[in-house]
């Protein structure tokens, strides 16, 4: 659009427009032209031209003068006024520039301080932060100190309680080791006071083994004055008869009669001993087993006593006939095993064994009543010290049956031992079936006898021809419950366990003897002393070679044990 303006007034808006924004040198080159010239013809009229962009900002400004003048019909351009048109167009475009460069100065500004705010609301933040920590940590510190004062005090509560416990300790181990001296000091005492008691009970069983016997000596002697006295008597009533008196002497054959009777009885009748594991198959099929087995033992009953009485009359009889006596009497005291009538024939036991024990010395009335015999030299009758195999070994056997003096049983054993030495003493022990005579006196109650008990049965054990027999004689229940009752008990020394050791493991070597083991926990009782016992070397050995015969264990100890001596 084209607007007329005066002179004076564009002079007065450049100025005004170069004032406000800044550009001082323009408006002093504007004020400079306008005051060379005077004022502008009044025909001279500016055109102005203003383009607008979308914004509303001048993008392109130009003034023509041409359409004024040819509007007013005159050529009025004059050479200055085209200078200062050419100023002016240079002057608009400086300042559009200058707008431009301006406007993104303003823009930098805005962004620098959006940027300003944006770190100024961060540091705010920091600030705040930093203002938060600071009070943490103080309380923090705060809560240290308290904490550190705490536990010095704590350290000082459990010093002083560390020095009482201290101090209770020391007190308790002075009236420890108080304790433990008057404990020795009693201990002392009573190992003294233990020793005397046995001591004394010895004497005490010395004392009334010696009443027992003088009992036994007085009842003997009073039976026998009896015997002499009616003796007498009937001695002088046969003096008062007027015929003279016929002496009968003593008939010897009738001593052979009697020992030919006991051989008989003994082999066919008294001999057959029914052991525990036959017992119930005999009950199965037979009713009438109780009432022979009461048989057989009531006429034992009766005959023991008469043969007893026998033995008085030995002396005077042929030695060959001692040992057939001795042994009816071995068979009908076996017989009696187990049953209620032992008990009441104690006294004739006595008797019995110390008969065997001492021997039998011919009395003086016994004679004078055979004296009219012929070649009659009457001589102690020694059945223990007898010089004939067979009669000391039945007559060992039969002391140690029904003995309780503990030092004939110590001799017998003694006795048995050295016998069993022989093939003949084995073969003795196996055939009048001794075993179960031993296992009575393996019992942890006669300690004193035990380790004797074992060592007659260890003597059966040595390798011989009768090994396997005895082995089988001992493979039944009555041995292995022994043996069991045995090892339970604490108190076994270890050269008895060593010996039974042996035993065990010979027997274990026979496969059916397995069910037997594993019937009385055999076994584990073996595997637990195993364990017990690691230092001693050669129970170790028996023990781990029981185990192996068993199948418990893999390794056969005997042979490692060799390749480690070799």
């Amino acid at each position: 659009r084209m607007c007329a303006i005066p002179s004076k007034m564009i002079y007065s808006s450049l100025k005004r427009w170069c004032n406000s924004h800044g550009h001082t040198e323009s408006c002093t080159i504007t004020s400079r032209i306008f005051a060379n010239s005077i004022t502008l013809p009044s025909t001279l009229g500016v055109a102005a031209y203003c383009d607008y962009n979308n914004d509303g900002d001048a993008v392109r400004s130009s003034v023509s003068i041409s359409e004024t003048q040819e509007l007013n019909g005159e050529n009025m351009v004059t050479p200055q006024f085209n200078q200062i048109y050419h100023e002016l167009s240079i002057i608009h475009q400086k300042l559009q520039q200058e707008k431009l460069s301006q406007r993104e100065y303003a823009l930098k500004l805005q962004k620098r301080e959006c940027f300003v705010a944006e770190r100024e609301v961060q540091l705010c933040r920091h600030e705040a932060a930093l203002t938060k920590i600071k009070g943490v940590e103080e309380e923090v510190h705060a809560k240290f100190q308290i904490m550190k004062e705490q536990y010095g005090a704590e350290i000082k509560q459990l010093s002083d309680a560390l020095k009482e416990k201290t101090k209770e300790n020391k007190r308790l181990k002075t009236s420890f080791e108080t304790l433990k001296e008057l404990n020795d000091t009693l201990k002392k005492q009573l190992i003294d006071v233990t020793e005397q008691n046995k001591k004394l009970e010895v004497q005490s069983r010395k004392v009334q083994a010696r009443l027992e016997n003088l009992q036994r000596k007085h009842e003997f002697l009073s039976v026998q004055r009896s015997k002499e006295a009616t003796f007498q008597d009937r001695k002088s009533v046969k003096s008062e008869r007027a015929i003279a008196p016929a002496k009968v002497p003593l008939n010897s054959h009738v001593y052979n009669l009697l020992t030919v009777l006991m051989d008989w009885i003994s082999e066919q009748h008294l001999c057959k001993l029914i052991v525990e594991e036959e017992k119930e198959n005999i009950h199965k099929l037979t009713g009438t087993f109780v009432f022979s087995k009461n048989y057989v033992q009531e006429k034992c009953v009766k005959l023991l006593p008469l043969v007893v009485e026998q033995l008085q009359w030995l002396p005077f009889v042929n030695p060959n006939l001692h040992f057939p006596v001795v042994k009816c009497i071995y068979w009908a005291v076996r017989q009696l095993d187990g049953s209620t009538q032992h008990a009441a024939m104690t006294s004739t036991m006595r008797r019995l064994g110390e008969d065997l024990f001492k021997g039998v010395v011919p009395k003086e009335s016994q004679h004078n009543s055979s004296e009219q015999s012929t070649d009659s030299k009457a001589k102690a009758a020694s059945f223990f010290k007898s010089c004939n195999l067979s009669l000391r070994v039945v007559s060992t056997l039969i002391i140690i049956k029904v003995v309780t003096q503990a030092d004939y049983l110590a001799q017998a054993f003694d006795s048995l031992c050295i016998d069993l030495k022989t093939e003949e003493g084995k073969v003795l022990f196996l055939d009048y079936q001794a075993v179960p005579i031993i296992l009575t006196h393996l019992r942890i109650s006669r300690k004193g006898l035990l380790s004797n008990a074992i060592d007659s049965l260890l003597q059966m054990t040595t390798e011989s021809r009768y090994l396997n027999s005895f082995l089988e004689a001992c493979s039944n229940e009555l041995f292995f419950r022994t043996c069991s009752v045995l090892l339970r008990s604490s108190n076994l020394d270890i050269q008895l366990l060593e010996k039974l050791s042996i035993l065990l493991q010979k027997l274990s070597k026979i496969k059916s003897n397995k069910k037997m083991f594993e019937l009385f926990t055999l076994h584990l009782m073996i595997q637990e002393l195993r364990t017990t016992h690691p230092d001693h070397t050669f129970l170790c050995i028996n023990l781990n070679s029981i185990l192996f015969n068993l199948g418990l264990i893999k390794n056969n100890p005997i042979e490692s044990s060799e390749n480690a001596s070799d």
